[in-house]
């Protein structure tokens, strides 16, 4: 069995989440050349107020940059 865990902020769907798990288990499954029945995988969501990157939130990140185009 191998087992993979992903942390990421919270936000992204349900739709986006299955399609990184399916991906992500079918290359762990190629790369260490076991059946795709053997791969776990855990999708851990952090809320944006409990990720810091320099000693700041991301909420706090996010609420004084600027207006975003949509790539983010």
């Amino acid at each position: 069995m191998l087992l993979l865990r992903i942390t990421m902020l919270e936000g992204r769907s349900a739709e986006q989440k299955a399609e990184l798990a399916r991906a992500v288990s079918a290359a762990a499954a190629e790369a260490f050349g076991v059946p795709l029945a053997e791969v776990r995988l855990i999708i851990q969501e952090i809320p944006p107020t409990h990720w810091t990157v320099g000693g700041t939130s991301m909420a706090e990140l996010r609420r004084n940059e600027p207006a975003s185009d949509g790539q983010r």
